[in-house]
């Protein structure tokens, strides 16, 4: 019985670590590719090198969880990856909020230069 335990301990270990790789396999990817920017793929990056060491190293989870006197570790994960997701939505709205201010402000400029070149134009006739 314990023989199949440790097996399926070793294959959880296995895939987590494998998944890891292959996420920051990818993320590397896209940030040569110049499809994802290096800032943002710095936080993916330690999420895959998160998932990495969770994957070498799944006590490392009950560690922080007992010293945090959390007695139930996977609800450290839950918490975190929460908390996380939580800013990373945040970070975008203030992200779209800025981008949509400059689209503005760029679109005024724009019509107040086509305007100028219109009353030129209607100045040489």
């Amino acid at each position: 019985m314990s023989l199949c335990i440790k097996v399926g301990m070793a294959n959880y270990q296995i895939t987590t670590t494998v998944l890891g790789v292959l996420f920051a396999a990818v993320i590397l990817f896209l940030i040569r590719g110049d499809r994802l920017y290096l800032r943002l793929g710095l936080f993916w990056m330690a999420v895959a090198l998160l998932a990495v060491l969770l994957g070498v190293w799944p006590r490392l989870l009950d560690h922080f969880a007992d010293g945090l006197g959390i007695r139930y570790s996977p609800t450290l994960l839950l918490v975190c990856a929460v908390g996380v997701l939580f800013i990373k939505a945040l970070h975008a709205d203030m992200v779209n909020t800025r981008i949509e201010r400059q689209v503005r402000r760029l679109n005024q400029s724009l019509a107040l230069l086509q305007l100028k070149n219109q009353q030129a134009v209607n100045d040489k006739r």
